[in-house]
């Protein structure tokens, strides 16, 4: 017969046990790579903020890898060699989608998880895409542009031609200036991922004159806003428009002048953050067959796309922004 001591001996482990399980579910040694191009960049800073978060929050290890200037092939190499350790999952950010798809397919093949984030590679057996709705971010920066040059003017972007979420955000653009004949895009320069080039190419765009004139330059990619800004306000120049896209501080800082018109806003955090929790996920709740085409089927565990949503910031709601930032900052 049972002693009292021993009954609660019994019921202390029935409401141990279940807690003790809950903390063995994750360990250090699960390993999550996100993996990118200009990791230095303050956009990509921010994803790795959200993937350690996620990582401390479960007690799993986590690395942001890739080369710190624009380069696929890199970033390939780079892909290539952290699938091969058979991590617990990839997060991924396509730089070049036909590069990377057959690498994509590779890993998952080998049962190694991995979800696309920032930008997509469709064309893959990636299990679904994190990040921004690149179409609507287009459109969204097309309204405004379209409103500010009063649906008439010459107008010129930076871009890397190739990369898809750019290649997207373009096409967003386009979108929107299909309904104003007035609006010409004169040309899409081929940074290379090289910022300073975009600064050389500038000074070209603002000495242009009469029909010649470019009324409007529009960053597609993260880091080019800040030194176009610089660019603009050395040759003191007026009456033309500048679109940004990201908020890094120097970027903010010219929206509050005046510089940038405005900027848009993306979520990086959020989509490392996420990213984060649904490999773990699927580490934990594994599916079976991993390779499938999930896009098609009716039926699928995971969705298409998780978009975590784009802003529009300019002098109206900047100093909100960067309040917000500041504060987040210090958790």
């Amino acid at each position: 017969m049972r002693t009292a001591n021993d009954r609660m001996a019994w019921i202390f482990l029935a409401a141990v046990l279940p807690l003790l399980s809950g903390c063995t579910r994750h360990s250090k040694a699960e390993h999550y790579y996100l993996v990118a191009t200009n990791v230095k960049l303050t956009y990509w800073q921010n994803a790795r903020a959200g993937f350690a978060k996620a990582a401390d929050q479960y007690g799993v290890t986590a690395e942001m890898v890739g080369p710190e200037t624009f380069d696929p092939q890199a970033e390939v190499a780079e892909f290539h060699k952290v699938a091969a350790l058979k991590p617990a999952g990839i997060l991924v950010s396509v730089s070049n989608s036909p590069l990377m798809a057959p690498e994509i397919d590779s890993a998952i093949a080998a049962g190694v998880p991995v979800i696309t984030m920032d930008s997509d590679s469709p064309e893959s057996h990636r299990l679904y895409f994190i990040g921004t709705n690149n179409l609507a971010a287009g459109r969204l920066g097309g309204q405004r542009l379209a409103a500010v040059l009063n649906g008439k003017g010459n107008v010129v972007f930076f871009s890397n031609p190739g990369q898809p979420n750019l290649d997207e955000r373009l096409k967003g653009y386009k979108d929107v200036f299909a309904g104003f004949p007035g609006i010409k895009v004169v040309e899409v320069f081929d940074m290379k991922g090289d910022a300073g080039t975009a600064m050389d190419k500038t000074k070209d765009y603002l000495g242009r004159t009469g029909a010649e004139k470019i009324d409007a330059v529009v960053c597609l990619e993260a880091s080019a806003a800040k030194d176009v800004g610089e660019i603009f306000e050395r040759m003191k120049s007026t009456g033309r428009v500048l679109i940004g896209m990201d908020t890094d501080d120097p970027t903010l800082d010219l929206v509050r002048r005046g510089t940038v018109d405005s900027t848009i806003a993306q979520k990086p955090f959020s989509m490392a953050f996420l990213g984060l929790k649904a490999l773990d996920e699927i580490n934990h709740t594994p599916v079976t067959p991993l390779s499938h085409d999930y896009a098609l089927d009716p039926f699928s565990p995971f969705p298409s796309f998780v978009d975590t949503g784009v802003s529009l910031i300019d002098q109206t709601n900047v100093d909100a922004l960067m309040s917000k930032t500041k504060a987040g900052a210090g958790k």
